[in-house]
């Protein structure tokens, strides 16, 4: 199995592979820009052109996502960890909110939320080190919190929720690492945060769905660069946004409509981990996999092997083959793959092969 242009099987968590499609568009546009002259790295972000890109982006997005017209988009810089302390200003000053953690980036912004208010922990996977989700209808919210908040799926520990929960306050979710991955019922959200570097585009840029009546909710006086109201009424121009990184995204939106949209998205991820987790549960026990069955990510597969050394042995006979990160996060050790939107199903197979031959070397 070859790539084009030479390339690795990228399983990071990210940044993530993007598109060849995509790459290829972004190169030949580089100096020169649809005619003006100049990279869109260059142009001015109150230009006509940059407006038009921003503007395509924006109606892209909400096209694969179906989003209503009472919610706004926004495109900010900071990333999603921004995100962890910038909906706590907005809606928790002093209240309490309820929010679920299942893996490391729900606890990162529950930890951010504490320092504005009261975190009301409903469920924590911690000791058993985040292996399953919960039914949101066993758990036990506060009816009088500002908001329920989680994480739909977990990069480090590769678990994921199976679809759109309900909470009875406004729920807001980080959907950083499985955006554009699957159809989204939109309507039971107040508020969607994702970082782009995942299934997007790259670092840099956070884009929000967030329902008019949470922006009305915002407190008057608020710091300018974190106050939703303003970036709203500003078009995410409030100041300079992250802009190439925006027009990336944006060419991912119409790559993703030109091939199936998000129906499309969800059947290629779900046979890509299927071949994964079918390698994993074949091979007699040889291979652990980290999350219960029931809520294992189609994004980031995790898994341990016997013991430390052999896997330090597996890591380095996968790069000789060009399958790149697929070292595991420390919290959860072993491998980690990581297989976003753009990765190709073929390396997927790669994987696979590679995981057997071992295990029937190393058993």
């Amino acid at each position: 199995m070859s790539q084009p242009y030479d390339r690795v099987f990228n399983f990071s968590a990210g940044p993530c592979t993007l598109p060849v499609e995509v790459l290829e568009e972004a190169r030949d546009d580089l100096l020169n820009y649809k005619g003006a002259g100049m990279s869109v790295m260059e142009m001015s972000h109150r230009s006509k052109v940059y407006e038009g890109i921003l503007a395509e982006a924006e109606a892209d997005f909400r096209k694969l996502l179906k989003i209503p017209e009472n919610y706004k988009v926004l495109f900010l810089g900071g990333g999603a960890t921004l995100q962890f302390s910038m909906v706590p200003i907005c809606f928790l000053r002093g209240g309490n909110a309820d929010y679920v953690l299942t893996g490391s980036w729900g606890a990162k912004a529950a930890e951010a939320a504490r320092l504005e208010g009261c975190v009301n922990v409903v469920f924590d996977g911690k000791p058993n080190n985040f292996r399953e989700a919960p039914d949101f209808g066993s758990l036990k919210f506060d009816p009088k919190a500002a908001y329920v908040h989680f994480t739909s799926n977990e990069t480090i520990q590769g678990v994921e929720f199976p679809g759109d929960p309900s909470a009875p306050t406004p729920l807001v979710c980080d959907m950083s690492s499985d955006i554009l991955s699957r159809p989204v019922d939109i309507s039971k959200y107040a508020l969607i945060y994702a970082g782009a570097q995942k299934n997007m585009g790259p670092a840099g840029v956070a884009v929000i769905v967030i329902r008019d009546d949470m922006i009305a909710k915002v407190p008057g006086n608020m710091h300018p660069m974190l106050d939703y109201r303003l970036q709203a009424e500003n078009g995410s121009m409030y100041n300079t946004p992250p802009c190439f990184n925006i027009y990336m995204c944006g060419l991912v939106y119409k790559y993703l409509l030109k091939n199936g949209g998000l129906n499309a998205s969800r059947e290629r991820a779900a046979a890509k981990a299927k071949i994964l987790y079918d390698a994993i549960d074949g091979n007699g026990g040889f291979f652990n996999g980290h999350a219960a069955k029931d809520c294992r990510s189609v994004m980031n597969v995790t898994f341990t092997l016997p013991d430390e050394e052999l896997t330090k042995t597996f890591v380095k006979l996968t790069e000789e083959r060009k399958l790149d990160g697929l070292k595991g996060h420390r919290s959860v050790g072993g491998i980690r793959a990581s297989i976003y939107n753009a990765f190709p199903e073929e390396g997927c197979r790669l994987l696979a092969s590679t995981m057997a031959e071992f295990a029937k070397a190393h058993a």
